[in-house]
């Protein structure tokens, strides 16, 4: 057995715990994870989740519905799920002028075609308003794990950070920090192994 970090649960020779920039967003994150992702050493959702103050982690493909609506509604919060809109997958639009407190982020870490079938198979998820991003610059991830659809495809870190910084513009350094803590991660990758894959992502 390879020694494991016991905060990141990665190989000490790859523990990203150096990496760790503190994000307190006023809005919650609640990442929903598949589980084909969980040991995915290149997958940037436990960098993302070790840094958010506010966030919480569920693995699986069909999530149980009670257990599911319970965690989307927690303490009252509204869950806006972080996906494109599609013309073929028709949404409520999100609430306006909900303020972050009144928030739950709901984000998929998974493949593109992974986080399609957990929409198909939880009609939970399917239920939701969704939030776009409105401005996606070029991902920092393309160089450690390709993406199907580059124009909107981003790794998890990079699509939640852009969504953070939407809801709550005061959050653009804290999630700059991050984001340059994900170069490096991304940088490490490359280093272990030059041969990128297909992305994860929303």
């Amino acid at each position: 057995m390879r020694p494991t970090c016991p905060r990141c649960c990665r190989p000490l020779r790859t523990c990203l715990c150096d990496l760790i920039r503190p994000v307190t967003p006023r809005t919650e994150v609640l990442i929903l994870q598949h589980p084909e992702e969980v040991n995915q050493a290149k997958g940037s959702a436990t960098l993302l989740a070790l840094s958010l103050a506010r966030c919480t982690v569920r693995v699986g493909e069909r999530f149980d519905p009670l257990t599911l609506d319970a965690d989307l509604h927690a303490d009252g919060r509204c869950p806006v799920l972080l996906y494109p809109a599609s013309p073929h997958e028709p949404a409520p639009p999100a609430p306006p002028d909900l303020p972050p407190d009144r928030l739950r982020l709901v984000v998929l870490d998974a493949t593109w075609r992974k986080s399609r079938k957990l929409l198909h198979c939880n009609p939970g998820l399917q239920a939701l308003p969704r939030l776009a991003l409105t401005s996606v610059p070029p991902s920092r991830y393309a160089a450690l794990r390709k993406a199907q659809v580059p124009a909107i495809q981003r790794s998890t870190l990079e699509a939640t950070c852009g969504a953070l910084v939407q809801l709550e513009p005061g959050l653009v350094a804290s999630c700059g920090c991050l984001l340059a803590a994900f170069d490096v991660f991304v940088q490490r990758g490359q280093a272990h192994n030059a041969t990128p894959t297909i992305t994860e992502e929303t």
